[in-house]
């Protein structure tokens, strides 16, 4: 119940239930009982209400836990936010306080120091990471380091960049074919090298190139280039953070 796209809520999915309780209950209790022979456990995700001025998540945070969902994930924006702004985290400080089923704070989670703050402020028993983890897969270890250790680890070089990108590659072909594949992958390539030297020009390059094998090429060598070169790689998230 997290998606705010409006072709989702159109067709009262997403978060358009927030609107409608009753609903939310019916459903969860058929989830729940179909799962629960199966031994697999229901988790739910929702943000904070339809809008600010209807901020119901409380209230389905209690109806989801006497349903038998396991665990809830809560975005920190409502339906008419959709990803603008900042996400608050009032409202899951206030979910996590009242209720017993393990709670995951969710949205702006971007860099190691700020999964640290929003646990703490929180109490959330985990994060989840949507965005920031675009084109930046190794967030996860970051995160996972600094929260085991208060440490923050050294950037990945631009060889294992290349080579996570390019196995990312391999399986985004795979999966969607040439034709789509090369047209979609554009913006994951764009993700990965955002804020590296040069990357608006190879950007504009890439847009261009309509084959697989050619883009899968192009990107391998700008990264050989750039090692080559010698281009300083970008500072850890959560030290340019604490360095603010």
């Amino acid at each position: 119940m997290g998606c705010p796209v409006k072709k989702v809520c159109n067709v009262a999915s997403g978060s358009a239930l927030l609107r409608h309780e009753d609903l939310i209950v019916r459903i969860l209790d058929a989830v729940v009982a179909a799962c629960a022979p199966l031994g697999v456990p229901v988790t739910l995700k929702t943000r904070t209400g339809w809008d600010r001025n209807s901020r119901n998540a409380l209230r389905v945070a209690k109806l989801a836990e006497n349903a038998g969902i396991a665990a809830l994930t809560l975005h920190g924006r409502t339906r008419a936010d959709l990803y603008t702004g900042e996400a608050e985290y009032d409202t899951i400080r206030a979910v996590k306080a009242e209720i017993g089923i393990p709670v995951i704070a969710n949205g702006d989670i971007d860099s190691p120091a700020k999964a640290r703050h929003v646990l703490d402020y929180t109490g959330a028993d985990a994060v989840m990471i949507g965005r920031a983890a675009q084109g930046r897969p190794w967030i996860f270890r970051e995160i996972d380091h600094y929260l085991r250790t208060g440490e923050t680890l050294a950037p990945p070089s631009y060889g294992e960049m290349r080579e996570l990108l390019l196995e990312h590659l391999d399986d985004h072909y795979r999966f969607y074919g040439e034709h789509t594949g090369v047209r979609t992958a554009r913006k994951h390539i764009g993700w990965y090298v955002d804020g590296l030297p040069g990357a608006d020009s190879f950007c504009a390059g890439m847009n261009r190139i309509d084959n697989t094998r050619d883009q899968w090429r192009a990107v391998a060598d700008w990264f050989d280039t750039l090692s080559r070169d010698g281009a300083p790689t970008p500072a850890p998230a959560a030290e340019a953070l604490l360095a603010a």
